[in-house]
């Protein structure tokens, strides 16, 4: 008995479609197509969360500036501090210059006084014509 194999006449497309079959014609997925699980299963967050991750971090860099603000509050206030300290050395100085010289404009006048009625004041020509 004499058998005749004879094969049936396969197209490429079709080999290649029966090369990727798998499991009741489900296709293999190529390797850069695949994405890993957590992908698939990550969770896109609400509206609300976005909002309060919004607020969050608004109120960190609030809080930031807050603490910033606080520390320019109080190197100003050192500032003012010293200020008013070397603004009352100047005023103490200046009360002392003013009593100062109130004190030698009274020396002066008893000065000229005491010259006057010493007769210390006059010229040359004024002792001629006096003598």
């Amino acid at each position: 008995m004499k058998r005749l194999v004879v094969e049936p006449m396969v197209t490429p497309e079709y080999n290649e479609w029966w090369s990727k079959r798998v499991n009741d014609n489900i296709s293999r997925l190529r390797e850069e197509e695949i994405r890993p699980i957590e992908e698939h299963l990550q969770v896109v967050p609400s509206e609300m969360e976005i909002i309060k991750q919004d607020f969050e971090k608004r109120s960190l860099e609030l809080e930031r500036k807050i603490e910033q603000l606080e520390e320019e509050k109080m190197q100003l206030g050192l500032d003012v501090d010293v200020q008013k300290l070397e603004a009352d050395k100047l005023r103490k100085g200046k009360n002392k210059a003013e009593e100062d010289l109130d004190s030698l404009k009274t020396n002066y006048k008893k000065l000229r006084r005491s010259m006057k009625t010493a007769g210390l004041g006059k010229t040359s020509e004024q002792w001629r014509q006096k003598i």
